[in-house]
């Protein structure tokens, strides 16, 4: 049968060639690109065009937790492309309904609609606009280690130096510090302490902006891309208090967090609070076709029986995106991968990453949950100075730049953010297989030490 798709190249230096020649891509200096044609993928690794190699520690962009061509899930999309490609969101659809359906009894009881979108950035958006719109306010809190999209209102509400080029943003966000144990803001000498004085820093900041005009607090429930920052006892529970008392709208970012990476279908089951708003994308579906959305309580709900939401999108719902969804989640339930990763992160990383904290003075601290896990990689244990500064270019971030050379070198992909590599693979990723990872990453750590000082 003659293929639709003759056309693509066949070779790694075409693909190349021609992604030189015409694509924009994101977060770069185009001049200075020079990305790895990628052939092929399967399970927890992908395999560029001369053949090596790469166990994906990385999740891509953390969010193929499902894995590469899981075939039920590619089965479910080609299912969908023969019944039906799309529909506009007006039209009530079976495979968008459905997928509603399965996102709200996994969520947070009370959580009972889902809006969707196209992916997180759309997703915070929304939330924000939900947030102030139902609240009569303008104020949205946002944490200074974060990130919540691109997007105008999302890079806005984003805390870390990606949101610099942006600015000056859209008006009426306000950062706060969140907690961080390990390099705390409060000068506090235990989780406990704090969750205390990073409560009392919030609900200073709420008082100084006036509660009246603060809409939300936006947080990601484990913070991503900025550390993988677990939330110490308490501090959950105390925002969802704060934001009670003040008639706040409390939205927690799991874009990255949620749909199996903690451990728990949502990283706020955890600790059993519920928020107003959540947001989703990456692992709903794990990418296999763009998709998003915000979970939003009955109240919220209600500010919008009787009131048009002015807010909507031509994709929203996809059929496809769905579909996937749908069959993602099946897929999930069925072969018990929120435990699967569950059980990764307690028997298997967790051990894993200590033994390897203990073989190398550059491991400043190891924190996660489930598939979620960071390396704070340092100069000096005592002092903590980290093995290179805060947002580092260039030949200050060489040693990081090392370290990922030779993770590569030894066919492992790793995600490395700052001064942290976090280990981050598909949540279906094999016990054997994290192993092999963590004894590539052992060996890749040499590189770290020998920049140690203390």
């Amino acid at each position: 049968m003659d293929s639709a798709l003759r056309g693509l190249a066949s070779d790694g230096a075409t693909v190349k060639a021609l992604d030189r020649a015409h694509v924009f891509h994101s977060w770069s200096a185009q001049g200075a690109l020079d990305p790895l044609p990628i052939a092929s993928a399967s399970g927890s690794y992908f395999t560029d065009y001369d053949g090596r190699r790469f166990l994906d520690f990385s999740s891509q962009l953390v969010n193929v937790n499902i894995g590469y061509q899981h075939p039920r899930l590619v089965a479910a999309i080609q299912e969908q492309a023969g019944r039906l490609c799309t529909i506009q969101p007006s039209f009530a659809n079976d495979a968008r309904s459905e997928a509603a359906r399965l996102i709200a009894q996994v969520a947070p009881d009370g959580l009972n609609h889902v809006f969707f979108t196209n992916g997180g950035a759309e997703a915070t958006e929304n939330a924000m606009r939900m947030a102030r719109i139902s609240s009569g306010r303008f104020k949205v809190l946002a944490a200074y280690r974060s990130y919540h999209g691109a997007t105008a209102g999302a890079i806005a509400m984003t805390g870390e130096p990606r949101r610099w080029g942006s600015e000056p943003g859209e008006p009426g966000i306000v950062h706060f510090f969140g907690p961080y144990p390990y390099r705390s803001p409060f000068s506090a000498t235990s989780p406990e302490e704090e969750t205390q004085r990073a409560l009392a820093h919030l609900r200073d900041v709420v008082t100084f902006e006036g509660p009246d005009s603060v809409a939300a607090i936006i947080s990601e429930t484990v913070v991503g891309t900025n550390g993988i920052l677990v939330p110490p006892p308490g501090y959950l529970a105390g925002v969802r208090a704060l934001c009670d008392e003040f008639g706040i709208v409390m939205i927690a970012d799991e874009v990255m967090a949620g749909f199996g990476r903690c451990g728990e279908w949502f990283a706020v089951d955890h600790w059993g609070v519920t928020p107003d708003l959540i947001t989703f994308a990456k692992g709903v579906n794990s990418g296999y076709v763009p998709l998003g959305g915000v979970i939003i309580s009955e109240r919220i709900y209600d500010a919008f029986r009787d009131r048009v939401y002015p807010g909507g999108l031509t994709y929203s719902g996809h059929p496809l995106g769905c579909a996937a969804a749908v069959a993602s989640i099946t897929i999930f339930k069925e072969e018990g991968i929120v435990e699967h990763a569950r059980a990764l992160g307690t028997d298997v990383i967790a051990p894993g990453l200590a033994k390897l904290a203990a073989n190398h003075p550059s491991v400043g601290e190891v924190r996660g949950l489930g598939v979620f896990w960071a390396l704070e990689l340092v100069r000096d244990r005592v002092t903590r100075e980290p093995l290179v500064p805060f947002n580092a270019k260039g030949a200050d971030a060489a040693p990081m730049a090392e370290f990922a050379a030779a993770c590569k070198q030894r066919g492992l992909w790793p995600m490395v953010a700052g001064n942290r590599t976090h280990v981050v693979p598909p949540c279906t990723t094999s016990a054997d297989e994290v192993a092999e990872g963590i004894a590539i990453l052992d060996q890749a750590l040499d590189v770290t030490d020998r920049h140690y000082t203390g």
